[in-house]
């Protein structure tokens, strides 16, 4: 497992774990230090889990109404609560984040939900965060990221290298 893709999957066990206790928590930066001692005690990229956590909290409310918009039919308490932190992680990287690229964004999502959600999590995260990253494209707000040619990525982080070349989220 590359050291994002980890990671992003202690960001989401994180913002679960918020999520879970109704939105409170005392120490969010405290809860992420301990889940990353835990569950990725050799992880290099420790900043990045924090980032994701700190990011998703600071911009939770546009986030959630991104959500709500794309998504419908599920209002988001209806959304499980792995479901609804991954996309949370996935609209906070698509929108919000200059250096991942959305592609890569879309696919570690799809990827935490075919791993962590329910049997149709993979379908439903690829349809939301596709539907966010194609209006996206429509109106011209691509990240600069997304402009630029594929950088090659550090040594040790193969899920990232393998996402650049694995297909984007289907358009409809």
């Amino acid at each position: 497992m590359s050291n994002r893709h980890l990671a992003r999957t202690v960001a989401m066990q994180t913002l679960y774990e918020r999520d879970f206790h109704g939105g409170k928590m005392e120490d969010p930066d405290a809860a992420c230090a301990r889940n990353l001692e835990e569950f990725a005690p050799g992880l290099d990229d420790k900043g990045f889990a924090k980032e994701l956590v700190v990011g998703v909290l600071k911009h939770q409310k546009d986030i959630d109404a991104t959500i709500t918009k794309y998504a419908p039919a599920w209002p988001l308490p209806q959304i499980t609560i792995v479901d609804r932190n991954i996309l949370r992680i996935g609209v906070f990287e698509l929108k919000h984040s200059d250096t991942v690229p959305s592609k890569v964004a879309i696919n570690e999502a799809i990827e935490m939900a075919k791993t962590f959600g329910g049997e149709s999590s993979g379908k439903f995260v690829n349809g939301v965060l596709g539907a966010i990253f194609k209006d996206m494209i429509a109106s011209g707000s691509i990240k600069e990221v997304d402009k630029q040619e594929p950088k090659k990525k550090e040594e040790g982080d193969e899920a990232d290298k393998k996402e650049e070349k694995a297909p984007a989220a289907e358009e409809s």
